[in-house]
Protein backbone atom coordinates (compact mmCIF):
# COMPACT_ATOMS: atom_id res chain seq x y z
CA UNK A 1 0.00 0.00 0.00
CA UNK A 2 1.17 3.68 -1.13
CA UNK A 3 0.56 6.61 1.10
CA UNK A 4 0.88 10.60 0.00
CA UNK A 5 2.64 12.83 1.54
CA UNK A 6 0.44 16.03 0.94
CA UNK A 7 2.99 18.46 1.43
CA UNK A 8 5.62 16.33 -1.22
CA UNK A 9 2.45 16.26 -3.64
CA UNK A 10 2.10 20.29 -3.85
CA UNK A 11 5.40 20.83 -4.71
CA UNK A 12 5.45 18.33 -7.31
CA UNK A 13 2.65 20.33 -8.67
CA UNK A 14 4.49 23.43 -8.50
CA UNK A 15 7.65 21.55 -10.26
CA UNK A 16 5.11 20.07 -13.15
CA UNK A 17 3.35 23.37 -14.05
CA UNK A 18 7.15 25.39 -14.44
CA UNK A 19 8.61 22.75 -15.61
CA UNK A 20 5.93 22.30 -18.32
CA UNK A 21 6.20 26.58 -19.29
CA UNK A 22 9.86 26.21 -19.31
CA UNK A 23 9.89 23.39 -21.69
CA UNK A 24 7.22 24.60 -23.75
CA UNK A 25 9.31 28.13 -23.72
CA UNK A 26 12.35 25.93 -24.71
CA UNK A 27 11.20 24.39 -27.30
CA UNK A 28 9.53 27.50 -28.63
CA UNK A 29 12.51 29.66 -28.56
CA UNK A 30 14.62 26.54 -30.12
CA UNK A 31 12.07 26.53 -33.35
CA UNK A 32 12.33 30.21 -34.02
CA UNK A 33 15.94 29.96 -33.63
CA UNK A 34 16.11 26.85 -35.60
CA UNK A 35 14.38 28.54 -38.51
CA UNK A 36 14.31 31.95 -37.79
CA UNK A 37 19.02 31.69 -37.55
CA UNK A 38 19.15 35.38 -36.17
CA UNK A 39 22.59 36.87 -35.82
CA UNK A 40 23.86 38.74 -32.85
CA UNK A 41 21.38 41.00 -31.85
CA UNK A 42 24.01 44.07 -31.82
CA UNK A 43 23.97 43.08 -35.16
CA UNK A 44 20.90 42.73 -36.53
CA UNK A 45 17.92 43.68 -33.93
CA UNK A 46 14.93 43.47 -35.57
CA UNK A 47 15.85 40.14 -36.42
CA UNK A 48 16.52 38.97 -32.84
CA UNK A 49 13.20 40.70 -31.70
CA UNK A 50 11.37 38.96 -34.53
CA UNK A 51 12.85 35.37 -33.33
CA UNK A 52 12.41 36.09 -30.14
CA UNK A 53 8.65 37.24 -30.56
CA UNK A 54 7.85 34.22 -32.66
CA UNK A 55 9.31 32.18 -30.08
CA UNK A 56 7.73 33.06 -27.47
CA UNK A 57 3.80 33.06 -29.62
CA UNK A 58 5.19 29.04 -30.95
CA UNK A 59 5.68 28.72 -27.35
CA UNK A 60 1.84 29.71 -26.34
CA UNK A 61 0.52 27.40 -29.54
CA UNK A 62 2.84 24.30 -28.76
CA UNK A 63 1.63 24.19 -25.08
CA UNK A 64 -2.04 24.29 -26.15
CA UNK A 65 -1.23 21.34 -28.90
CA UNK A 66 0.89 19.58 -26.97
CA UNK A 67 -1.24 19.79 -23.52
CA UNK A 68 -2.84 16.62 -23.58
CA UNK A 69 -0.21 14.08 -24.75
CA UNK A 70 2.24 15.77 -22.43
CA UNK A 71 0.29 15.54 -19.22
CA UNK A 72 -0.33 12.19 -20.14
CA UNK A 73 3.11 10.95 -20.31
CA UNK A 74 3.76 13.30 -17.19
CA UNK A 75 0.54 11.49 -15.20
CA UNK A 76 2.24 7.99 -16.04
CA UNK A 77 5.40 9.17 -15.16
CA UNK A 78 4.23 10.33 -11.31
CA UNK A 79 2.24 7.33 -11.19
CA UNK A 80 5.11 4.68 -12.02
CA UNK A 81 7.95 6.97 -10.27
CA UNK A 82 9.86 6.72 -13.64
CA UNK A 83 12.76 9.16 -13.64
CA UNK A 84 14.94 8.49 -16.83
CA UNK A 85 16.07 11.08 -18.56
CA UNK A 86 15.80 8.89 -21.95
CA UNK A 87 12.26 8.14 -21.05
CA UNK A 88 11.14 12.41 -20.67
CA UNK A 89 13.58 13.43 -23.66
CA UNK A 90 12.64 10.79 -25.69
CA UNK A 91 8.82 11.21 -24.91
CA UNK A 92 9.10 15.10 -25.74
CA UNK A 93 10.77 14.27 -29.10
CA UNK A 94 8.33 11.64 -29.67
CA UNK A 95 5.07 14.32 -28.88
CA UNK A 96 7.12 16.84 -31.15
CA UNK A 97 7.83 14.09 -34.26
CA UNK A 98 3.99 13.05 -33.85
CA UNK A 99 2.44 16.51 -33.70
CA UNK A 100 4.40 18.24 -36.58
CA UNK A 101 3.68 14.36 -38.90
CA UNK A 102 0.44 15.50 -37.75
CA UNK A 103 -1.39 15.92 -41.98
CA UNK A 104 1.98 14.91 -43.56
CA UNK A 105 1.50 12.99 -46.64
CA UNK A 106 3.75 9.64 -46.83
CA UNK A 107 4.64 9.42 -49.90
CA UNK A 108 7.28 11.85 -49.56
CA UNK A 109 8.78 11.26 -46.62
CA UNK A 110 10.11 13.05 -43.74
CA UNK A 111 8.78 17.03 -43.62
CA UNK A 112 11.70 19.25 -44.23
CA UNK A 113 12.54 20.61 -40.70
CA UNK A 114 11.62 17.45 -39.14
CA UNK A 115 15.60 17.45 -37.70
CA UNK A 116 14.96 20.64 -35.75
CA UNK A 117 11.53 19.95 -34.22
CA UNK A 118 13.21 16.36 -33.02
CA UNK A 119 15.44 18.51 -31.77
CA UNK A 120 13.44 20.69 -30.07
CA UNK A 121 11.16 18.16 -28.41
CA UNK A 122 14.22 16.28 -27.14
CA UNK A 123 15.73 19.86 -25.60
CA UNK A 124 12.19 20.68 -24.15
CA UNK A 125 12.31 16.82 -22.89
CA UNK A 126 15.44 17.62 -20.97
CA UNK A 127 14.43 20.81 -19.52
CA UNK A 128 11.49 19.32 -17.94
CA UNK A 129 13.26 16.47 -16.65
CA UNK A 130 15.68 18.88 -15.53
CA UNK A 131 12.98 20.80 -13.72
CA UNK A 132 10.64 18.10 -12.51
CA UNK A 133 11.03 14.98 -13.84
CA UNK A 134 14.02 13.74 -11.90
CA UNK A 135 11.90 13.62 -8.84
CA UNK A 136 8.81 11.85 -10.17
CA UNK A 137 6.88 10.51 -7.92
CA UNK A 138 8.47 11.39 -4.80
CA UNK A 139 5.69 12.21 -2.94
CA UNK A 140 4.50 8.76 -3.20
CA UNK A 141 5.28 6.85 0.22
CA UNK A 142 6.35 3.11 1.04
CA UNK A 143 5.34 2.25 4.47
CA UNK A 144 8.17 1.07 6.33
CA UNK A 145 8.18 -2.77 7.84
CA UNK A 146 5.98 -2.57 11.06
CA UNK A 147 7.92 -3.09 14.28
Amino acid sequence: MTAVNGSKLIWQLIRISIGFCAAVLTAGLFLAWGYFRAGDPSMDPVGFAAMTGSGLVTASVLGGLAGAPVFCAILAAELLSVRSVIFHAGGAGLIAFGLWSLGASAEYGLRPGTTVVLAAGFMAGLVYWIIAGRSSGCWRQTPGPVA
